[in-house]
């Protein structure tokens, strides 16, 4: 499976997919890749929570020929063409057609509405793909921006465990995105 769009744009944001050799490069402090396509960093990126996920990262791109859109993507601010934080999916579909969607927005950045026109974006891709049936999502029951952001895009509570709460959002039986 390849991506027919290369980006993703929104208001104020692209998203870019990962590569696996941009992912390699930022795990070792290299921004290369990058800077050839126009971005820069941002400030506190990468952050703590990215270089603990690029080495999942890494592993499902390297199942992959090429990036499906089913991994992680760069959040770019258009204006300052720089990376302000990163989100995506754990990997491809499940056979029940599910896939789970994460999002990070650097501190210096959050409480901007970024997390949410991000996901907001990705859900728009994902149920563009017609194997796609519903996203499910985590978050710490402490926090309050995720909870709002992902109430504010559709998400309906499925279950707290533990510290989590767990989300979905389902494909309209039409097969049209409601966002």
């Amino acid at each position: 499976m390849t991506m027919k769009s290369k980006k993703i744009t929104t208001q104020r944001l692209y998203l870019l997919p990962f590569t696996l050799l941009m992912a390699r490069e930022i795990m070792d402090s290299q921004f290369t890749s990058l800077t050839a396509v126009g971005v820069k960093p941002g400030t506190g990126w990468p952050d703590e929570e990215l270089m603990e996920c690029l080495p999942r990262i890494i592993k499902n791109l390297e199942k992959v020929p090429e990036p499906s859109g089913f991994e992680s993507w760069m959040i770019i601010d258009k204006d300052r063409k720089s990376v302000i934080g990163d989100a995506g999916f754990k990997g491809l579909p499940n056979a029940e057609g599910i896939v789970d969607l994460g999002y990070a927005i650097v501190a210096a950045e959050r409480r901007k509405g970024y997390a949410a026109e991000a996901a907001e974006g990705l859900i728009k891709w994902a149920f563009k793909q017609p194997e796609v049936k519903m996203i499910t999502a985590l978050c710490q029951h402490v926090n309050v921006g995720s909870t709002k952001t992902l109430t504010n895009l559709g998400f309906y509570q499925k279950f707290v465990k533990e510290e989590l709460i767990h989300w979905f959002l389902l494909r309209e039986p039409s097969g049209k995105v409601l966002l």
